[in-house]
């Protein structure tokens, strides 16, 4: 009988093992082995001057109009060295076309492209999976289609065209690379991600659809990721946590930011003063789910404890919320806007030396929709903050309203400067107010007719 039970015993181990080998050989890791940001030549930059010709021959504006555009600018946290759409800055917005639109999006996706597989390396004949997301222009044949065909890949790849999605698109596509990992092995998968502004700037006079003309700006990034294992030596960043909440049900959210058109037919933005609300509730729904995965145990014990003799005694005290620099080294906010940014710093006890990465490249770059928190991430290797083993989390927010988180492990010590080369010695900035504008058009201020 106890030779029996023994045997029984040994089995049952065994048995053990190979379930837990057979969990982790079938649980595919999601590496980025590059990306490559999309700068802009120079004659494409909007500066004081093009911004105030801009507006000024905008004849549905009026004085009231400019004080508002004058104060926004100042404050928005948007630099003198931004990228505009060609077809803006030649004075065409009015009357954009499909040329435009395209060409700007050619330049942007091929011109990261180019670079990504000359720095990797990587053939684009050897790409399982091709992801894009663009929100704002529909194609036929898709944009997808276009890198297929200039690439020449393989008619066997794997194709998705995002649309729709917003500033959290990136994160979105990320979480669906991963989730094709897991099922096939040994991939290659490109995601490419920016935002179609030709088409879309704003020419009318509703204030609150005015602010993404001051906000959004040319930009765009490409990714490449494999889950294959003898890439790991290669790989910058490993996807550890990645968590999507989208609080659409509630209608204030969903109409906070909105695509609409105007009483006089102009198509634009419509941000309410719901949206601040909606990105705060979408950001504690997603960290309920995520904290418990990426925060240690200790601090998670700490939180409950202090929750409940504070409902207990009913107070607070600035320690009572989570502390997530006990499981995150470094935060990669998306660069919405410095209201956005302010924001978040509160809500998550962030303080300025965390903030930075996100408020310089809003000043530098704008707000690139998709594609801003990969400017955000290249900042940090620019300044040469990531060393490996850190921990990264990657916040983003959406249209829908949405909110996309991932936790990121940096797999080496990481320096490249990529879009930052010629301007990293510039920042930080003690201050990222545009007070140029301020100086070159404070009659605005003085008018009263």
């Amino acid at each position: 009988m106890e030779l029996f039970i023994t045997i029984f015993l040994v089995f049952l181990y065994f048995m053990f093992v190979f379930f837990i080998y057979k969990l982790l050989w079938r649980t595919q890791s999601c590496y980025i082995v590059a990306y490559e940001c999309y700068k802009a030549p120079d004659d494409m930059k909007l500066d004081t001057e093009t911004c105030g010709n801009l507006v000024l021959r905008n004849k549905n504006l009026g004085v009231g109009e400019y004080k508002f555009l004058l104060q926004s600018m100042v404050n928005a946290g948007i630099g003198e060295e931004t990228y505009g759409p060609r077809n803006v800055i030649a004075g065409r917005e009015e009357s954009p076309n499909l040329s435009n639109a395209l060409s700007e999006i050619d330049d942007i996706v091929f011109g990261t492209l180019d670079k990504l597989f000359a720095k990797t390396g990587v053939l684009p004949s050897e790409i399982d999976v091709l992801v894009v997301t663009i929100s704002m222009i529909s194609s036929v044949p898709s944009i997808p289609a276009r890198v297929i065909n200039r690439y020449k890949m393989r008619e066997d790849v794997k194709v998705f065209n995002l649309s729709g999605m917003g500033c959290s698109a990136s994160v979105i596509a990320v979480d669906l690379v991963n989730h094709l990992f897991q099922t096939y092995k040994n991939q290659f998968a490109i995601v490419v991600s920016s935002e179609s502004l030709s088409p879309n700037w704003y020419v009318g006079k509703e204030r609150s659809m005015m602010l993404p003309n001051i906000l959004f700006r040319i930009g765009g990034c490409s990714l490449l990721l494999t889950n294959k294992r003898e890439l790991k030596h290669r790989a910058i960043l490993k996807l550890n946590h990645l968590v999507r909440t989208h609080v659409g049900s509630i209608d204030e959210a969903y109409g906070s930011c909105t695509r609409i058109e105007d009483n006089q037919g102009n198509c634009g933005f419509f941000l309410t003063k719901n949206l601040p609300k909606a990105a705060a509730k979408a950001v504690s729904m997603n960290l309920r789910v995520l904290a418990p995965k990426m925060l240690p145990l200790r601090e998670l014990i700490r939180y409950s404890m202090v929750t409940y003799w504070r409902n207990k005694s009913k107070t607070s005290s600035p320690e009572s919320g989570l502390n997530l620099k006990s499981g995150i080294d470094y935060f990669c906010i998306h660069p919405g806007g410095r209201a956005v940014i302010d924001a978040m710093g509160r809500s998550l006890g962030l303080n300025e030396y965390d903030l930075e990465p996100t408020r310089m490249a809003l000043h530098r770059f704008g707000n690139t929709s998709a594609a801003g928190l990969w400017y955000v991430l290249s900042y940090m290797e620019a300044k040469r903050r990531l060393k490996k083993g850190d921990r990264i989390l990657m916040i983003s927010l959406g249209a829908g309203f949405k909110c996309n988180n991932c936790v990121w492990e940096v797999m080496k010590n990481l320096d490249d400067v990529n879009v930052w080369e010629d301007c990293i010695g510039r920042y930080p900035l003690k201050c990222t107010a545009n007070t140029s504008f301020l100086e070159k058009y404070s009659w605005v201020n003085e008018s009263s007719h």
